[in-house]
């Protein structure tokens, strides 16, 4: 029963160092280890085998990127004004070894240099630079960290302002600034709108000018051309009725010879008949006469026969005479 008691006892120590002698490491974490007192290795993430009694796990440490903030301070700038300021720092750690060995804790030491850098910073600069150059100061503060937690295996991924808090006087002179700014600002955006507004009309009222003296422009044109052919048709009207006039006498005439010439009258009697004619047609004011070119041809003829006839009249009124 001893004996059994004793192997019982042998196989959980066995057991304990077994397990004791296995390491995991999570991702996103390295394990320092120390053997007999001094730096041995960093086990990555995994698991590990490790001598019970002789190695020892120092120090766990994370290398996921991690926030540090920084509390408020009190800053005087250079025009001597007292503000406070905090920051937030963004850091990763990239060397275990020597963010264990190289300094007690880089957690403070991130801090104390954020801090004492930061008065150096603000103390070279004015009110006015600080409120406007929070971009140049988160530069500067980062790039001086950097160069100091290098010794510590550490990485400054970002540095940032999160507020800047002048004296409650400064405070309310900024605040009459700033409700100074924006009722200008809205000042010259009511003038703005109000100008605006009045080109508009003006623009408006321009084009409704426009428009409507092209519409009576466009509308006297088509009175014009309204006229015009109005004009245009009633001369040809008159023009048609004269000419209807002027052939239907002409077909009168025309009836008039052929009754004659078939009733064997002279050709010379008809001629003259037709000068005659013409000639009373002529006297009327109210004709007019339009002849075809035959008839034009022919008076040549028609007024030599008529001279014949009253040169023969007067042959035969001086033969009577004697």
């Amino acid at each position: 029963m001893t004996g059994l008691i004793i192997l019982g006892v042998i196989l959980f120590i066995v057991l304990v160092v077994v397990l004791s002698s296995i390491k995991i490491v999570n991702t996103g974490y390295l394990y320092v280890v120390e053997r007999f007192g001094q730096f041995y290795k960093v086990l990555e993430p995994g698991w590990h085998l490790i001598i019970p009694f002789v190695d020892y796990v120092r120090k766990k440490v994370s290398t996921k990127q991690q926030i540090l903030d920084v509390p408020p301070q009190s800053v005087i700038t250079k025009d001597n004004v007292k503000i406070s300021v905090d920051n937030v720092i963004f850091y990763k750690l990239l060397n275990a070894r020597d963010a264990v060995y190289n300094i007690e804790d880089f957690r403070s030491g991130i801090v104390y240099s954020s801090t004492t850098n930061m008065r150096n910073i603000i103390g070279n600069m004015t009110l006015d630079e600080v409120l406007s150059g929070r971009d140049k100061i988160n530069q500067d503060l980062l790039s001086i960290i950097d160069e100091v937690t290098d010794a510590y295996g550490i990485k400054i991924l970002s540095v940032e302002i999160k507020n800047i808090v002048p004296p409650a006087e400064i405070q309310q002179a900024m605040e009459k600034q700033m409700k100074a700014e924006r009722d200008k600002r809205a000042m010259i955006l009511t003038a703005e709108g109000q100008r605006q507004s009045q080109v508009e009309k003006a623009e408006g009222e321009k084009q409704a000018k426009i428009l409507e003296a092209e519409a009576q422009k466009e509308a006297q044109i088509r009175r014009a051309e309204g006229l015009r052919e109005s004009q245009l048709l009633e001369a040809e009207g008159k023009a048609k009725a004269i000419e209807a006039i002027a052939i239907a006498e002409a077909e009168a005439i025309k009836k008039v010879n052929t009754a004659i010439i078939e009733s064997g009258t002279d050709e010379r009697v008809i001629a003259l008949k037709q000068v005659e004619a013409l000639k009373e047609m002529a006297t009327n004011p109210a004709n007019k006469l339009i002849l075809p070119n035959e008839t034009l041809s022919s008076l040549g003829n028609i007024a030599a026969i008529a001279d014949v006839l009253k040169d023969s009249k007067k042959v035969s009124l001086e033969k009577e005479h004697k």
